[in-house]
């Protein structure tokens, strides 16, 4: 049964989801790129990161009676190999810190455009949703509740519109005031995101190999 307090629940747990940056990183990206139509190129991105969450949850959802314990056991799983994934990209850049290097700038692939934004957004945002915890226990906390399937879905409707938030709000206020916009993501693309010589550091390579094994034993304590 959907209660005001579990609708309160779902909702909070969309607006903390909201703030992954990896889907709002590729609306950036593209009122950045010189492109013919960047606003609809942004929307139609955007459209498929909203139906990959509502498909996803959807499926879930309706997926079996015993959604909350499949669900619940999944995510344990997922948590871990988040984390052992996390220790192992942490480990890759301690040894990448042991020799100078050029890491190249964040960028949109070159066949990237108004017909592939969409599959784009699916992409991104479908290879971020396991590690999407809130999301998780959104669905998992519908399940378990017995909330009839169509209310469900309509829940995680509204949960992806609120997921999808913040990249709206972005090409919103890039699409209206673009140059200005503009000038300002791109001084954080150059800070983040640019081209940059990476001088070798052993402090530093040190320090990531010690969070890494940090996060590994987390990852299997949990």
């Amino acid at each position: 049964m959907l209660t005001a307090g579990l609708l309160w629940t779902v909702a909070g747990l969309a607006a903390l989801d909201s703030l992954n940056p990896a889907t709002t990183a590729g609306v950036a990206l593209i009122l950045l790129a010189p492109l013919r139509r960047p606003g609809a190129t942004a929307l139609a991105y955007v459209s498929g990161a909203y139906l990959v969450v509502l498909a996803v949850g959807a499926g879930l959802l309706v997926g079996g009676g015993e959604l909350g314990r499949a669900v619940t056991g999944a995510s344990t799983w997922v948590r871990r190999g988040a984390l052992l994934l996390a220790a192992l990209v942490l480990a890759v850049s301690a040894v990448r810190r042991l020799t100078t290097r050029t890491r190249a700038a964040v960028t949109l692939p070159r066949w990237f455009g108004l017909a592939t934004a969409a599959p784009l957004g699916v992409l991104v945002t479908g290879a971020d949703l396991p590690n999407a915890f809130p999301y998780l226990i959104a669905v998992e906390r519908l399940g378990a509740a017995g909330v009839p399937a169509g209310t469900g879905v309509a829940v995680l409707a509204g949960y992806a519109f609120v997921y999808c938030l913040p990249c709206l709000v972005l090409l919103v206020v890039g699409s209206a005031w673009r140059h200005r916009t503009a000038s300002r993501l791109q001084r954080v693309h150059d800070r983040f995101g640019g081209e940059r010589l990476q001088p070798r550091s052993v402090p530093t390579a040190l320090g990531l190999l010690l969070l890494a094994a940090a996060v590994a034993v987390l990852a299997l304590v949990l």
